[in-house]
C-alpha cells in the first residue's frame, strides 16, 4: 500500500474509531460497548465497500490492523474521558468541547474514507464507471457512521442534518473530475476531495445548512 494511502487509512480509522467511541459513551455504554462502536464506526464503510466490489472477505478480516488501531482507539478515548469528566462533570464548556470533538472528529474520518473508498475502487476494478466511483466513495464515508448510530438507537446522522452525505458525494465527484478529467494525480485529487467534504461539513454546521424536511402535525398535515 502507498505511504501516503496508508497515513490517510490510520488517521481516518483513528478519527472514525474516536467518533465512534464518544457516541457510545454519550448513550452510557460500557467499555466493551465502547470499543465494539468504535471499531464497527472505523470498519463498517470500508466492509460494506468491500461486499459491493465483490473483496471477499472484506479486507478487514484478512488484515486486522485496522481493527487493532480502532480497538486501542476506542478503549484510549474511553479512559481519557473517563478521568476527563471525574474533573469537570458539570462544566458547560466540557459538554460544548465534547461536541466540537466529536464532529470534528466524525467529519475528518467521512473526508478521508470518501476518498478512500475511490482509490480502493480504482485498484480493484480500474475500470469502473464513475457512478460506482461515487457510490462506494460516499458509502465507504457513510457506512460507519451509519452503523454506529443504529447500533446506537439513534437516527442515522445521515438522514437528518448538517449536509452529511451530500458533502461526500460532492467531495467524491470533485475528485474524480480532477483524477479523470483533469488528468491530476490520484493523491492530489484524493486531497483536493477531502478538502471539500472539510469544508462542506464545516460551512454547514456554521451556517446551519440541511435538506429540506417535512414536519406533520398529529392528523398528518404539514
Amino acid at each position: 500500500m502507498d505511504v501516503f494511502i496508508w497515513i490517510l487509512d490510520v488517521v481516518g480509522t483513528i478519527a472514525f474509531s474516536i467518533s465512534g467511541a464518544m457516541v457510545g459513551i454519550r448513550k452510557k455504554m460500557d467499555l466493551f460497548g465502547v470499543c465494539v462502536l468504535g471499531v464497527v464506526t472505523a470498519t463498517g464503510g470500508g466492509m460494506t465497500r468491500d461486499i459491493v466490489l465483490g473483496i471477499n472477505p472484506p479486507r478487514m478480516f484478512t488484515n486486522s490492523t485496522d481493527v487493532l488501531i480502532a480497538a486501542v482507539t476506542a478503549i484510549l478515548t474511553f479512559i481519557v474521558i473517563h478521568y476527563a469528566n471525574k474533573k469537570k462533570q458539570t462544566h458547560v464548556g466540557f459538554r460544548e468541547m465534547y461536541s466540537l470533538v466529536l464532529f470534528v472528529m466524525d467529519t475528518l474520518g467521512l473526508a478521508i474514507f470518501t476518498v478512500i473508498g475511490i482509490e480502493v475502487a480504482l485498484a480493484t476494478r480500474p475500470d469502473a464507471g464513475n457512478f460506482l466511483l461515487v457510490f462506494v466513495g460516499t458509502i465507504t464515508g457513510v457506512g460507519g457512521g451509519l452503523l454506529r448510530d443504529m447500533m446506537s438507537e439513534s437516527i442515522p446522522y445521515i438522514f437528518q442534518k448538517h449536509i452529511y452525505a451530500t458533502a461526500c458525494i460532492v467531495g467524491a465527484v470533485i475528485c474524480i473530475i480532477f483524477y479523470r478529467k483533469l488528468n491530476i494525480s490520484l493523491n492530489i485529487s484524493m486531497i483536493v476531495g477531502a478538502i471539500a467534504v472539510l469544508v462542506i461539513r464545516a460551512l454547514a454546521a456554521q451556517l446551519r445548512w440541511n435538506l429540506p424536511t417535512i414536519h406533520l402535525d398529529e392528523e398528518g398535515k404539514s
